[in-house]
């Protein structure tokens, strides 16, 4: 299994639009950033991912599984973009901001921390580890 980070503005579509969508899941549109695409047509069925609220916020507010591999993305007619369907899992029991990543030990080198702008990001298993103990939440 690899790990991910998914960015929404929860004032375009937030955690709790994306659990409301239950297992039929929610496809991710809307990136049109190289990097990030390369990123979902790397995913695989079964992978876990953070969902983050980007600008209000700023942090780490569940869990979602990708649930469908990357395809042309339904909100595009150029043929360059592709999107993932992710669907919730569970929210974290403690929500894990921006601030807090930066600051802790093991983070310094988190897409998150870096790469602020980057939309869909991989996590390492030992940033994922660390996220979810911070977050109260199991990681499996």
């Amino acid at each position: 299994m690899t790990f991910w980070l998914f960015k929404s503005e929860p004032d375009a579509w937030s955690w709790g639009q994306q659990v409301a969508r239950g297992n039929e899941g929610e496809e991710w549109t809307g990136v049109r950033n190289y990097q990030a695409r390369n990123n979902m047509r790397a995913m695989k069925v079964g992978d876990r991912g953070f969902f983050y609220h980007s600008n209000v916020g700023k942090e780490i507010v569940g869990i979602v599984e990708v649930i469908r591999t990357s395809a042309p993305d339904s909100t595009s007619d150029d043929p360059r973009w592709d999107c993932v369907v992710i669907k919730a899992v569970r929210p974290v029991k403690q929500p894990v901001t921006l601030d807090d990543c930066k600051i802790t030990p093991g983070l310094e080198s988190m897409a998150l921390v870096k790469n602020t702008r980057l939309s869909v990001q991989p996590v390492t298993e030992q940033e994922w580890a660390t996220v979810c103990a911070m977050a109260q939440t199991a990681p499996d």
